[in-house]
């Protein structure tokens, strides 16, 4: 079995130097409480917000003296990004081609999603306290106008919409767009250079093409779930659209590639084929590799490396939990060392990373021995001193009142009309000189459906006409 996976329950932590980056992190709800009470400096908020919803009791405690606010943001149109000019037409919906057009946005391309009229993106449906906060946060730096597909206008208004973008995501079931007779033959006839992103759960070919596919399907289909977890217990799904993120990320970059083409290289436009299991299943490692080579399927391992060793999660004396990762030798003899036992760096058994591998459960024993006589607080000191690679595991309030954190703006303030403020990610990643910016807030459902559609040539009466046939 590996790792450990004592269950404790967590308690007061006595006060000490480090405690600050260890705080509980309730300072993101002060925070937040006092931005959304009036206006933020900077803000371009335009209405007055509601209230935040109230914080539970349990949740409810003072602000460290230490605590830095979040970095302030606003947005300006004004703004450009190094894909300024690329614009785009995202049919998707939910994570996988949000979070693909999210990475064009936050660098200066023009992203306009097509939703369903009085709907709008399922991800809008996505609440925590009844805010719509998947949409606040993956929605930023788009536009929004509305498009009812099954309307008996839809495939024309497609074809008008195309030919005036650069690129085309879509996430409909497979053959979806050819049923509503604008495949990508007609489209890319409409439009030659057109960039036509798809995402689906399986691709456009194969066995499994015809198959609805969400990303919890691929997680376990994909070998990450029986990867993931103790060899003891079920196989674990990841509790986020980690499938979804992942495909999101990697269809960003082959849609990329393909505008490269045609704008640098004067190829024509194509289709980009993006399932969400292929880019899953190349973030695993060399699984297919490992297991010709050794001929066994690799076990649950917990929160252990198949590696290297050591490398575990190990409980504290104040019941936090403490990530180490010696990786390296040099790590692994730094960190003997720390622990009092440099005798170990010389010892057969633990001298190599292969022998230590074999040895996982000693190796453990030793180091997290160590570690449970000490705070969260006294490892990291300890550990941090001998240039050991060590950190805590933090929930997200903990991570949230991080020094790291704030000064370096990883979460931002951001204003909203409905909350007066949110916390968000920064842009990721950096760019020195052609940086991403905030431009836009969320859009609320057809709010721009008079400036896109007025540039496309639909005068005044002819959007009138199509509103009152329901089509957008």
């Amino acid at each position: 079995m590996g790792g450990f996976r004592t269950e404790v329950h967590g308690r007061e932590a006595p006060k000490e130097p480090y405690q600050d980056m260890l705080s509980t992190g309730e300072c993101s709800l002060s925070v937040a409480a006092t931005v959304a009470g009036g206006k933020t400096a900077g803000s371009d908020r335009r209405s007055a917000p509601r209230a935040l919803p109230t914080v539970p009791p349990a949740s409810r405690h003072s602000q460290p003296e230490t605590c830095t606010p979040f970095k302030q943001e606003v947005f300006d149109p004004a703004r450009k990004g190094p894909l300024a000019g690329i614009r785009v037409l995202d049919f998707s919906r939910l994570m996988s081609g949000n979070m693909l057009s999210l990475q064009l946005a936050d660098f200066g391309a023009e992203v306009v999603k097509v939703e369903a009229p009085g709907r709008g993106d399922t991800l809008r449906d996505w609440h925590a306290a009844g805010v719509s906060a998947h949409w606040k946060v993956y929605g930023r730096n788009k536009k929004s106008i509305t498009l009812n597909l099954k309307s008996t206008d839809a495939p024309q208004v497609i074809l008008d919409l195309v030919s005036h973008f650069d690129v085309m995501i879509e996430s409909f079931r497979t053959q979806y767009l050819e049923r509503l007779g604008v495949g990508p033959e007609r489209l890319l006839a409409a439009n030659p250079n057109l960039v036509l992103t798809r995402i689906s759960g399986f691709g456009q070919t194969g066995p499994y093409a015809m198959r609805p596919g969400f990303g919890t399907l691929v997680e376990a289909m994909s070998g990450f779930a029986a990867r993931n977890g103790f060899e003891d217990r079920e196989p674990v799904l990841p509790p986020l659209a980690l499938a979804d993120m992942v495909a999101g990320l990697a269809g960003a970059m082959a849609t990329l590639a393909a505008v490269r083409e045609v704008e640098v290289n004067g190829g024509a436009g194509q289709v980009v084929d993006v399932s969400l299991l292929e880019p899953m299943v190349s973030i695993l490692g060399p699984e297919a590799l490992i297991h010709r080579l050794t001929g066994e399927t690799r076990r649950r391992v917990g929160s252990r490396s198949e590696s290297s060793a050591p490398r575990n999660v190990y409980p504290t004396s104040d019941g936090r939990w403490l990530a180490i990762s010696a990786s390296t030798q040099r790590m692994t003899e730094r960190l003997f060392g720390a622990i009092g036992r440099d005798d170990l760096n010389q010892d057969p058994r633990y001298r190599t990373n292969a022998e230590r591998v074999k040895r996982h459960d000693e190796v453990d024993a030793i180091v997290g021995g160590w570690i449970k006589e000490r705070t969260l607080a006294e490892n990291i000191r300890l550990l941090e001193d001998a240039g050991v690679t060590a950190a805590p595991v933090y929930d997200v309030a903990q991570f949230l009142a991080d020094p790291h954190v704030r000064e370096r703006g990883i979460i931002v303030e951001t204003p909203d009309d409905e909350l007066g403020s949110v916390p968000t990610h920064a842009i990721v990643p950096r760019l020195s000189g052609t940086p991403g910016a905030f431009r836009l807030r969320a859009p609320s459902i057809g709010q721009h459906n008079d400036e896109v559609y007025g540039r496309i040539g639909y005068h005044a009466e002819r959007l009138r006409a199509l509103r009152d046939a329901g089509t957008v």
